[in-house]
């Protein structure tokens, strides 16, 4: 069963007969914002949205990043599918844009949190876009097994923001728990975006 998270919620990534998840993937989907063309309809306009991930030690210290840049952590445990300049153009396909691959038995010891942010590269407010959502696969995306759902999009606080804080999977007694966050920020750019998870949330 698919769980479909609330803001705030906390949920333990562990199997249906109570073993713990090794390797998830992340899917962040989103829309094309619509605007009326010059002789009527509608009109398209692809969105660039950024997801990433930042790993941090129990001090909320950054230790490394995964991001468009950067498509594997040095420590080879988190891995990026690739930047999408986009988003549905056509309606919601149901297909993620961008996926983060996570082997969570991979993940060095001193790593406590991974941060997932989103960030608007082309500086488009969230207020616009159509919807957007993250998905937490349990193995490959696409192959139906949805642990989880989290909406990110549809709350009047995103409007005018650029940044959000989507979420956070973190160290729980010898397991991983992941907590839906979705708060939008006033930061405009993945390096604060960063700072101010590790700020509010690493630790």
């Amino acid at each position: 069963m698919t769980i479909n998270l609330a803001k705030g919620q906390r949920i333990s990534l562990e199997k249906q007969d109570g073993g713990s998840l090794d390797y998830i993937e992340i899917g962040v989907n989103w829309g094309a914002i619509q605007k009326k063309g010059w002789l009527g309809g509608n009109k398209q306009v692809a969105v660039d949205l950024d997801a990433s991930v930042g790993l941090f030690d129990a001090q909320g210290a950054l230790v490394d990043t995964v991001w468009f840049r950067q498509l594997k952590s040095k420590c080879g445990a988190i891995k990026h599918s690739g930047d999408d300049r986009t988003g549905d153009t056509g309606g919601d396909d149901g297909q993620d844009n961008e996926v983060i691959q996570i082997n969570l038995n991979q993940v060095p010891s001193n790593v406590a949190s991974l941060g997932l942010i989103l960030n608007s590269f082309s500086q488009q407010n969230f207020g616009e876009i159509p919807f957007a959502g993250i998905r937490i696969h349990n193995g490959k995306a696409g192959s139906g097994n949805v642990f989880a759902t989290f909406d990110v999009a549809n709350d009047p606080t995103f409007a005018g923001k650029v940044s959000m804080i989507m979420g956070s999977v973190y160290r729980h007694n010898g397991g991983w728990k992941f907590r839906s966050i979705g708060a939008a920020i006033p930061e405009r750019e993945l390096k604060s975006s960063l700072a101010a998870y590790s700020r509010d949330y690493a630790s």
